[in-house]
C-alpha cells in the first residue's frame, strides 16, 4: 500500500495551500492537527482551543489570501494552528520558551498576525478597525475577526457589533461556538440551509425583493425587511445577531470541511456586511484525551501523547494560589456574608476550591470583569463581604468601576489580585505590572502585597477587618516560599511594617515578595562589610511613614524594591521622604521597579533577573548608589 505523502511539509505559508483539492485539505487538516499535539506535548501550552479549530483554520487560509486579507484571532489560545500554516511550524517546539514563539498572536512576530492578542474580546473591535482603514485607503481586502463562544460574554464584543452594524461595515466575524450550546443541532440540513443563505443565488434574489420594495411606503419596506430577517432567524437562529445588523449564517460544522469550505468561499465572495458565521466546534476534537478531559486541555505541561498523561514537577510548597483560597475558605467557614467573584478564571484563581465548599457563595460572572467589579460594589453596599479575585492583568479591564463604582462610595469591596508581577510562559500580555500605581493613586484605598504565604493568609483577614472602604492585596503566580503556616491567622495593623533584619549601613525596603531576594543580597552586603537592613513595607497605602522615616534617619542608603511598574511603591516613599525634607540631608535612595519595557515571555527567574530585580541586581545597585566597584570592594574587606 503507497503511503500518502505528507502535505504539510510542503506547506509553509498559506499560498502553498491554496490549490489543494477539498480532499487534500482534510489530509492536511489531519496533519496539522498531528503537529500541534506532537508540539504541545514537547512545550506545554494551550491545546484544546486549537485542536477545536484545525479545519476552521485551514479552510480560512485555503479560501481567503493571508496576510493581504486580515484573519484576526481573537484571545489567541486558538492560534496554535495557524501559527503551524504561517512560516513557524519548524518554531513551534520553542512556543512560550524564552526568544521562542509566542502563545498568542504577535504583531512582531509575523505578517500573518495583524493583531496582537491575550486578552478577551478585542477581535471585532480591531476587526472593525482594519474594516475602516481598508475603506478610507481605497484597498479591497477582506477582515475575518474569528472569536470564541467565551469572549461573547464580554460587553465588549457587542459594543463592536452594534457599531459595526450600524455602520454596514464590510466586515466577516467567524463565531467559534465550542461550549455555550447556542446553536440549534447541526447536521445536513443546517448546511444545506447556511450555504443556501450565503450563496449567490439567494443573495441575487434577496437583492431583487428588496429593489422591489424600495420604492414602497417606509412601513412596507420595514415590514418586509424583518420578515425576510425573521425568517432566515427562524430557520437558523440567528436573529439576536440579525438585531444588531450582522448578515447571519450558519450554524456551520466547523469540523466537517465538506460543510465549511462551500460556505466561506460563499461568504468571500459577498460584498455586503457584516457578516456573521456561526461555526461549531469542539474543544480538543481529535484527540481522545482532550476530548474526555473535563477541561478539554486547555491549557497543559508537558505530556505522553500515546496516554494523554501529562508530566507533573513535585511541587515543593503550594502555590500562592492555593494559600489564598484556602485562607479564604477558613474566613468563609466563620462568616457567612463572604462572597467571591471571578470572571472566567475560577481555576486559574482558586475559587474552583470556594466553590466547591460554598457554590451558593461563588459567582464567575464571564469574561466580564467591568461588571464583576461593580457587581461586588452592589454586594458590599447591601451588606455583603465580597472578594473580588481577577488577575493583576485583568484587573485593568475594570478600572473605571473601580474608581466609579467602589473608591468613590467607599464601598469594602476586596479585591484579591493573583499573577503580580512576572508570569513566566504568558508573557506580557499577562504581566502585573501596573496594580500598585493604578490602585495606589485612589483615595480610600487600603494596598498591601505579601511577602510570604502567612502574609498573604494575614492580608486576607485583614482586608475583612476593613469596613469602611476597599482594599487590596496582590500576590504572584507559582510556588510559595514553603515555610510553616500557624493554626492562628491574626488580621496585620493597617498601615504597618516590619523589619525582618536589623543593620546599620543599608536598608532595603521591600514590597512584596521579593523580600527572600533581598535577604539573600543582604547577606552578600553584609559578608562585604555593608551591614544591611531588611524591612517588609506590607502595605503601599496607608504607607508606613514611621518605618519610612526611621530607614531613612539611620541608613546611609536607602532601597525600595518592588514587582510593578515606575509610580507605584517606589514613588510613594519618595513623595513621603520629599515631603517631610529628608530628600535634602545627603540621604541616597533609589527605587527598583520593573524596567520600561514589556519584558517577552521566559522562565520567571530569567525574566527576573532581566527585569534587575534579583539578589544580585540588588546587591550591584547598592555599590553603583555608594559609588564603589564591587569586586574591589570585596577584594579589600
Amino acid at each position: 500500500m503507497l503511503q500518502k505523502t505528507k502535505l504539510l511539509d510542503g506547506v509553509n505559508i498559506p499560498a502553498d495551500m491554496r490549490d489543494f483539492t477539498d480532499e487534500q485539505l482534510k489530509q492536511l487538516a489531519d496533519e496539522v492537527r498531528t503537529e500541534v499535539i506532537d508540539a504541545v506535548s514537547v512545550t506545554g501550552g494551550h491545546l484544546g482551543a486549537g485542536l477545536g479549530v484545525v479545519e476552521l483554520t485551514v479552510a480560512l487560509h485555503h479560501v481567503f489570501e493571508a496576510p493581504k486579507d486580515k484573519i484576526i484571532w481573537d484571545v489567541g489560545h486558538q492560534c496554535y494552528p495557524h501559527k503551524v500554516l504561517t512560516a513557524r511550524k519548524d518554531q513551534m517546539r520553542t512556543i512560550r520558551k524564552g526568544g521562542g514563539l509566542a502563545g498568542f498572536t504577535k504583531r512582531k512576530e509575523s505578517e500573518y498576525d495583524p493583531f496582537g492578542a491575550g486578552h478577551a474580546s478585542t477581535s471585532i473591535s480591531a476587526g472593525l478597525g482594519f474594516a475602516v482603514s481598508r475603506d478610507l485607503q481605497g484597498e479591497d481586502n477582506h477582515v475575518i475577526a474569528v472569536i470564541g463562544d467565551g469572549s461573547m460574554s464580554a460587553g465588549m464584543a457587542y459594543e463592536a457589533m452594534n457599531n459595526a452594524g450600524g455602520m454596514d461595515a464590510r466586515l466577516i466575524v467567524i463565531l467559534n461556538d465550542n461550549d455555550m450550546s447556542i446553536a440549534p443541532p447541526v447536521g445536513a440540513m443546517s448546511a444545506h440551509l447556511a450555504k443556501m443563505v450565503s450563496s449567490r443565488g439567494y443573495r441575487k434574489f434577496r437583492g431583487f425583493a428588496k429593489g422591489m420594495v424600495e420604492n414602497m411606503p417606509r412601513p412596507i419596506k420595514s415590514t418586509a425587511r424583518k420578515a425576510e430577517e425573521y425568517t432566515r432567524g427562524m430557520m437558523t437562529g440567528g436573529t439576536w445577531f440579525e438585531e444588531l445588523g450582522f448578515y447571519y449564517v450558519g450554524p456551520v460544522d466547523g469540523h466537517d470541511l465538506d460543510h465549511l469550505l462551500p460556505v466561506l468561499r460563499n461568504v468571500k465572495a459577498m460584498k455586503e456586511g457584516p457578516i456573521l458565521v456561526h461555526v461549531v466546534t469542539q474543544k480538543g476534537k481529535g484527540y481522545k484525551p482532550a476530548e474526555e478531559a473535563a477541561d478539554k486541555y486547555h491549557g497543559v505541561s508537558k505530556f505522553d501523547v500515546s496516554t494523554g498523561v501529562q508530566s507533573k514537577t513535585i511541587a515543593k510548597a503550594p502555590s500562592y494560589t492555593k494559600i489564598f483560597a484556602d485562607a479564604l475558605i477558613a474566613e468563609a467557614e466563620k462568616d457567612d456574608k463572604i462572597v467571591a467573584i471571578t470572571a472566567a478564571m475560577p481555576g486559574g484563581t482558586g475559587l474552583n476550591f470556594f466553590a466547591e465548599r460554598f457554590p451558593e457563595r461563588c459567582f464567575d460572572v464571564g469574561i466580564a470583569e467591568q461588571h464583576a467589579v461593580t457587581f461586588a460594589a452592589g454586594l458590599a453596599a447591601d451588606g455583603m463581604k465580597p472578594f473580588c479575585v481577577l488577575y493583576s492583568t485583568f484587573l485593568q479591564r475594570g478600572y473605571d468601576q473601580i474608581v466609579h463604582d467602589v473608591a468613590i462610595q467607599d464601598l469594602p469591596v476586596r479585591f484579591a489580585i493573583d499573577r503580580a508581577g512576572l508570569v513566566g510562559a504568558d508573557g506580557p500580555t499577562h504581566a502585573g505590572s501596573f496594580d500598585i500605581g493604578f490602585l495606589g493613586a485612589l483615595p480610600n484605598m487600603v494596598l498591601m502585597a505579601a511577602a510570604d504565604e502567612v502574609e498573604l493568609a494575614r492580608m486576607v483577614a485583614t482586608s475583612l477587618s476593613i469596613n469602611d472602604g476597599p482594599s487590596a492585596f496582590r500576590f504572584p503566580r507559582g510556588e510559595a516560599t514553603g515555610i510553616e503556616m500557624p493554626k492562628d491567622i491574626t488580621p496585620l495593623e493597617i498601615g504597618k511594617g516590619r523589619i525582618v533584619k536589623q543593620g546599620s549601613t543599608i536598608a532595603l525596603l521591600s514590597f512584596g515578595t521579593r523580600l527572600g531576594e533581598c535577604i539573600e543580597a543582604a547577606e552578600a552586603l553584609d559578608a562585604l562589610g555593608l551591614s544591611t537592613t531588611v524591612a517588609d513595607a506590607r502595605f503601599a497605602k496607608p504607607l508606613d511613614k514611621d518605618l519610612v522615616r526611621k530607614l531613612a534617619d539611620e541608613h546611609e542608603v536607602l532601597i525600595t524594591i518592588e514587582e510593578g511598574s515606575i509610580g507605584g511603591f517606589g514613588a510613594f516613599v519618595m513623595h513621603e521622604l520629599a515631603e517631610s525634607g529628608r530628600l535634602d540631608h545627603g540621604l541616597k535612595i533609589r527605587a527598583m521597579v520593573l524596567p520600561d519595557i514589556f519584558i517577552d515571555h521566559g522562565a520567571p527567574a530569567d525574566m527576573y533577573k532581566e527585569a534587575g530585580l534579583d539578589a544580585q541586581a540588588i546587591t550591584e545597585k547598592v555599590f553603583s548608589v555608594i559609588g564603589r566597584d564591587m569586586a574591589t570592594f570585596a577584594s579589600l574587606a
